[in-house]
């Protein structure tokens, strides 16, 4: 199958440190190139990938110095669909909406995998103006506020299996990866630790638009004893991180659409403990990979209970449910469909 995967321009594929959507693209189009599929990968030039790489710009838009005009690279990259589309079997767009209107309009079937909330005011308007795309949703969660779209099915991500490897050691620490915003949490995660009188190590990125934030609220309770931030960390870093840890602290104030931190700590054998929001029902197994909580109250609780969490059971239960392997072999099935659609299209 001749596969075109479309990649959002933000960060290289994969990222050099943050990025979840780039991660699981890269992940992806590896997966889909070992099962013996002809892949194109449209993203920016700074990219690595087994498929074939269409550098459409040349740097990763966060990490360019200077700045590049995002909407030049939107152009750069809508230019290119459009040249080649008619190359491909089937078109895989990991970029929102903006590719929307181009590749209705073209006679390859596609479809879109959200990878963001999709609360947000105006998305139904748009949904409403593409009656025909096909969407895939990242949980069963993140779907429900556009249940009208066209959803042809939920893919939740995977990671390379020997990506991580597991500790099965009790770890020494909490640990919080992720985004320094308020909705990830991290102000949760310090009171957790200092109700436990665990340490917490802190790996995250501070974007740019929540400096203050940081400075303000987060900064002054960092003290480089109890609580520890060590920074944005890469794949080799984040593996000896999450798998030295007792567990990965998931206090979320929103309603995440996924939440990929959650099984890379299951890769390494490291029990999550979430608040029950967006799609962490369906990711947590309680008492499995880890114990999903209402509240700051129940999740010092489950620090207390990590005891009861088998550690090899739950990179067993990641074996099984969130494999890159098992994600491109699930897109494998939605690409085929699309492609019967086409074909009795064709003969109607």
């Amino acid at each position: 199958m001749r596969i075109a995967q479309i990649a959002p321009l933000a960060e290289s594929v994969p990222p050099r440190l943050y990025g979840g959507t780039e991660r699981v693209v890269a992940w992806l189009v590896d997966e889909l190139v070992a099962l013996g599929h002809d892949v194109t990968l449209f993203a920016s030039g700074d990219s690595k990938t087994h498929g074939k790489l269409h550098p459409v710009w040349p740097r990763a838009l966060r990490l360019s110095h200077p700045a590049a005009d995002p909407m030049a690279a939107c152009t750069a990259l809508l230019e290119a669909m459009s040249k080649r589309a008619k190359e491909f079997d089937v078109i895989h767009a990991h970029t929102d909406w903006v590719h929307l209107p181009l590749l209705s309009r073209l006679a390859v079937p596609f479809l879109t995998t959200m990878h963001g909330r999709l609360d947000l005011p105006g998305l139904s308007d748009v949904t409403r103006e593409f009656p025909t795309a096909p969407f895939v949703s990242i949980s069963n969660n993140q779907r429900l506020p556009l249940a009208a779209a066209n959803w042809c099915g939920t893919v939740h991500h995977g990671l390379p299996i020997d990506l991580f490897s597991p500790s099965y050691q009790p770890g020494s620490y909490l640990a919080f990866l992720g985004r320094l915003t308020a909705e990830k949490g991290p102000e949760g995660a310090i009171r957790i630790a200092h109700a436990t009188g665990m340490p917490l190590r802190i790996a995250a990125k501070i974007p740019r638009d929540e400096k203050a934030y940081f400075k303000q609220t987060l900064e002054p309770q960092i003290d480089g004893k109890h609580i520890q931030l060590l920074g944005e960390v890469n794949d080799k870093s984040k593996a000896s991180f999450l798998a030295g840890a007792a567990a990965l602290l998931f206090p979320i104030e929103w309603p995440e659409p996924f939440g990929l931190v959650m099984i890379e700590a299951m890769a390494c054998a490291t029990p999550v403990i979430a608040y029950r929001s967006g799609s962490v029902p369906e990711i947590v197994e309680e008492n499995i990979t880890g114990f999903v909580v209402e509240g700051e109250e129940e999740a010092v609780h489950a620090v207390g209970r990590l005891g009861q969490i088998d550690r090899h059971r739950g990179r067993i239960r990641f074996e099984e449910r969130f494999t890159a392997n098992r994600m491109a072999r699930e897109y494998i099935d939605k690409y085929e469909s699309l492609m019967r659609v086409r074909r009795l299209s064709k003969v109607i």
